[in-house]
């Protein structure tokens, strides 16, 4: 989407894990120790944030605000405890209100998210089952998004997701 889409940027998301192979600091995430991201917790520096697989991740308000301040529409990829922080956030912050829409992306089956896991190599045995047992919860909430895109392949989710943004884009400018 953002080679397609002109003024479309991705929002970089804050975490505590360590970087994966090849991931670099402030451009895959912006990476933080524990107590730091604390720090930034206290003084108020999130538009939300989860403790989510025994890490904490996050949305800096900075990053979203200088972006929106240029007319950029943006992409923000984060777990269900973020989007609902930030569906809650939006309906009283003047920047956000009315410009929050929420997309989950559901597998058709957990034994197709569990090879593509698998298949990514990147989770420990461990790791893999926590996500498989957060995914079946979480796909318990689809209903509170705005919109539910039940994934295929790689180019059928990004027809879906493209269509969507085509779709509220054109609503907002109506």
């Amino acid at each position: 989407m953002l080679a397609e889409i002109p003024r479309l940027s991705r929002v970089v998301t804050s975490t505590t894990r360590n970087p994966r192979e090849g991931e670099k600091n402030l451009i895959d995430y912006y990476f933080f120790d524990h107590a730091t991201f604390e720090q930034k917790i206290s003084e108020g520096h999130f538009y939300e944030y989860a403790h989510v697989h025994g890490n904490i991740y996050g949305t800096l308000k900075a990053e979203v605000q200088e972006k929106l301040a240029t007319g950029t529409d943006l992409l923000l990829n984060i777990d269900v405890q973020g989007a609902a922080q930030m569906r809650k956030t939006a309906l009283s912050d003047p920047l956000l209100n009315g410009h929050v829409v929420s997309v989950f992306i559901m597998p058709r089956t957990l034994e197709e998210l569990e090879q593509r896991l698998r298949g990514r190599a990147t989770d420990g045995e461990d790791q893999v089952l926590r996500r498989m047992k957060a995914a079946s919860d979480e796909m318990q909430q689809h209903e509170s998004y705005d919109h539910t895109i039940l994934s295929g392949s790689r180019a059928e989710d990004f027809a879906a997701l493209q269509q969507i943004y085509l779709r509220e884009k054109t609503k907002r400018s109506e």
